[in-house]
């Protein structure tokens, strides 16, 4: 049976080793188009910068890219990192794709810089400016539904597009936030999990309809990340994870060196190792009747009204059956490319 709420999709571009750049482009266009008959809600990218396993630093092309090439999805940001960008600037990016793309394009905003910060230095950052979030969140919300804050400059696009925002984060502040201005939640639970039930109580507890920037009528929306791997059999969908797992440790600890599989086997016993497997404790991995009850019982514990999915499978033809298996609506038997 599917899953009992929305389930949406994070894709960060991820270029495996052995490809290009290019290839993880044809590789997430590829599964996006696989989602989009298969009734998922949305599938969002992330900013990040200086990573040379995720192609999704330009986040608004890759919305462009995939928006072109699907009918259904809503596809945007998760997140656009704010401090990096002038928020006059972001505003003409969304406006300009929601223009294009009416009703489809989403837009989640990060206060980290999602990068180091030699990096953010290189961004023509300090890292002073996540202070001035929120105040960031208000002029940009100002520019895309017609009301600037700043008199006489508006957002060409942008202007009155009202494209929906979403608050991001992995810790109180970004609930606290989203409550505040009544804009819908998405937590990063899906590497970043200590704090989720704590941020979901908090966000649903503190949520002012009365100060919502969607006005008095807005209701809390709660986006809850996580893990996934589905194939026909439990075996193979644990063989994924573990290869997702050692992918993990050999991109957080291999500090620039490759790692042997002698090495990450060690590791995995090993207190960095161990760190590295926490943070993506919010995994299921097995059948399709295994990771659906996992994702209804995940759903229920933290109170979540939508789920976004993290397709952890390394294979591309195992992401793909992954979705399937996980699909919304009930599916014909593989179609796999």
């Amino acid at each position: 049976m599917p899953a009992t709420r929305p389930l949406s999709l994070l894709d960060l571009a991820t270029v495996r080793s052995e490809d290009t750049i290019a290839e993880a482009f044809d590789r997430s266009r590829r599964l996006a188009r696989t989602a989009d008959g298969l009734g998922y809600t949305r599938i969002w990218f992330a900013e990040h910068h200086n990573m040379p396993h995720i192609a999704s630093s330009a986040t608004a092309l890759m919305i462009q890219h995939i928006a072109a090439a699907t009918e259904n999805l809503r596809v945007g940001a998760g997140g656009i990192m704010l401090p990096n960008h002038a928020p006059l600037t972001v505003a003409e990016q969304f406006g300009t794709l929601e223009t294009l793309f009416p009703d489809r394009i989403d837009l989640g905003l990060g206060r980290a810089p999602g990068t180091d910060p030699p990096t953010m230095r290189a961004l023509r950052r300090d890292g002073s400016e996540a202070q001035h979030f929120e105040q960031d969140v208000l002029e940009l919300n100002g520019y895309l539904s017609g009301f600037s804050r700043i008199p006489g400059v508006n957002a060409y696009p942008g202007l009155r597009t009202h494209v929906p925002l979403y608050i991001l984060g992995s810790s109180l502040f970004g609930a606290q936030l989203a409550a505040k201005l009544g804009l819908p939640y998405a937590f990063a639970s899906h590497f970043a999990p200590q704090m989720l039930s704590e941020a979901a109580q908090s966000y649903r507890a503190h949520f002012d309809a009365s100060n919502s920037l969607l006005g008095p009528d807005a209701e809390p929306h709660f986006i809850a990340a996580a893990n996934v791997v589905a194939a026909d059999e439990e075996e193979a969908a644990l063989d994924q994870r573990r290869r997702a797992e050692d992918g993990w440790i050999r991109a957080m600890l291999g500090r620039g060196r490759r790692l042997s599989d002698e090495d990450v086997t060690a590791l995995r016993d090993h207190p960095a190792g161990q760190q590295v497997l926490g943070m993506l404790s919010e995994t299921s991995a097995g059948t399709a009747d295994q990771v659906t009850a996992w994702l209804d019982a995940f759903g229920d514990r933290v109170g979540a009204d939508e789920l976004i999915l993290v397709n952890l499978a390394p294979e591309e033809q195992a992401k793909h059956r992954t979705l399937e298996l996980l699909a919304p609506v009930p599916q014909p038997q593989s179609t796999s490319p």
